[in-house]
């Protein structure tokens, strides 16, 4: 069965570079490679078709691959992102019976620097990913109805039929995705062995921009689109943020309330030492224990705004 890999990217670098030479040494034999440019590169080989698509979205650039893809399968993978070797042999096995789109774990390569490994513990921690560390870590096979582009495949012909991305989304263009897979009765299966390794933002700047990022998406898509969006763990970093603000203000006038607060911010903050404890690292333990609640603050404080926001995609 052929797969078409597609990879959208405003220039190159040296991820990218990686990203191909991983592509290309993948044990499937049936495979082309598309690149999505915004300008035209020097990269040539057998196997890869570049296509220049000027100065637009990851999303338009994956829907410009899909249509000009020969393969019956859409592999999608970010430039900053890397595949094991057998990546698309696990990838492909999984299509069968009624399954329209299989996700694969984007894991931390080992090779990464110490601020984007505690990026990827603190995504991959229960602490710091609750319900969702399986997107970074394998976990358990099992049927998903939201997973992200960066290890994301479908058949084209179903994506062809659902007109692709929806590029009024970015970021989220992939949960709108799923969510029209899902609406369509079309099943998405994880699978745990598909690996791709992908390098993390580094702490504190760009990981939390990412986050929030994430989280101004998510909190708009609870509104917007809640039946994939509208769950309890996305809303409990909100919840942290707002029982810290306003239960200091309640210790000031319930002095029975200054025991559950310190209470629970005990507990909590014990999680966060335990968890930076377990890398067995002075200085991932620092980075990290700051990190998971630097992460909670940001992702609850714009979780929040996205909830309320209006217009947020044009």
């Amino acid at each position: 069965m052929k797969v078409s890999i597609i990879i959208p990217f405003k220039e190159e670098t040296g991820y990218l570079h990686e990203c191909i030479k991983n592509c290309l040494d993948l044990d499937y034999d049936d495979f082309e490679l598309i690149l999505l440019p915004d300008k035209k590169i020097n990269i040539k080989g057998k196997r890869i078709r570049v296509i220049p698509t000027g100065s637009i979205g990851p999303a338009q650039k994956r829907d410009i691959g899909s249509n000009r893809a020969k393969g019956k399968i859409l592999a999608f993978i970010d430039d900053d992102a890397y595949p094991a070797k057998d990546w698309l042999m696990k990838v492909v096995r999984n299509f069968k019976d009624d399954i329209a789109c299989v996700g694969g774990p984007a894991v931390t390569p080992e090779r990464d620097n110490l601020l984007q490994k505690a990026s990827g513990i603190v995504l991959s921690s229960r602490m710091g990913g609750g319900t969702e560390t399986y997107r970074y870590i394998s976990g358990k096979r099992k049927y998903v109805d939201d997973f992200p582009s960066v290890n994301l495949s479908v058949r084209k012909d179903v994506f062809l039929e659902l007109g692709g991305f929806d590029t009024n989304y970015w970021p989220g263009e992939d949960t709108k995705f799923c969510l029209d897979l899902v609406n369509k009765k079309y099943k998405i299966i994880y699978d745990p062995k598909a690996i791709v390794f992908h390098h993390r933002r580094e702490l504190f700047g760009p990981h939390l921009k990412q986050i929030t990022n994430y989280a101004l998406h998510r909190g708009y898509f609870v509104r917007k689109f809640p039946k994939t969006s509208f769950r309890l763990g996305y809303f409990i970093p909100s919840i942290l943020v707002v029982f810290v603000v306003f239960g200091l203000a309640a210790c000031v006038f319930i002095d029975l309330f200054v025991w559950l607060y310190t209470g629970v911010l005990s507990v909590y903050f014990m999680g966060c030492v335990l968890t930076g404890i377990n890398t067995r690292n002075i200085k991932l333990f620092v980075l990290v224990l700051f990190g998971i609640i630097a992460t909670h603050i940001s992702y609850g404080v714009y979780f929040i705004r996205g909830l309320f926001k209006v217009g947020l995609y044009k």
